[in-house]
This record gives C-alpha cells, sequence and structure tokens, in this order.
C-alpha cells in the first residue's frame, strides 16, 4: 500500500469519540514522513463539512478495493 495525497482511503479502526468507525471513508490531505509514517485523513458530511480530521498510521487505514461495498449510517449510530 502506497497511499497518496487526495486518495480515498478506508479506516480500519473506530475512533468513537469521533464518531469515525471501521469502514468510513476519508480523503488523504496530507502526508507526513518525519518522525514516522502517518497520514492526515479528512472525513466529510454529504454537504461537504468536515466531520473529522485524525492523522493515521499506515495500519489504521488501507486502500479501496474491487471489491469494496459502500454504504451510508445516519450519525447517531456512528457512536
Amino acid at each position: 500500500m502506497n497511499p497518496k495525497m487526495l486518495d480515498t482511503v478506508i479506516v480500519t479502526i473506530n475512533v468513537p469519540d469521533q464518531k469515525i468507525l471501521a469502514g468510513d471513508l476519508g480523503t488523504i490531505v496530507e502526508v507526513y514522513t518525519k518522525p514516522t509514517l502517518a497520514y492526515e485523513v479528512e472525513f466529510v458530511n454529504p454537504n461537504g463539512t468536515t466531520r473529522a480530521l485524525l492523522t493515521l498510521a499506515p495500519d489504521q487505514i488501507r486502500q479501496l478495493t474491487a471489491s469494496d461495498v459502500l454504504t451510508t449510517r445516519q450519525m447517531p449510530l456512528a457512536v
């Protein structure tokens, strides 16, 4: 996996305090290489506003595959 800026990725962990669940889609908005590799990932609402902005390690995200199914849920379910 070698994600880059503006790639859409899937988070692989739950971040309940940010209402982010494993499987949520985000966009890489920054790549950090020091002190270790990490990605700033933005999660947005349907209207385009930012829902969460998280710095995640490479093992906390994955790239989309042809077998992924995109879905939605209402925010109260994301706790």
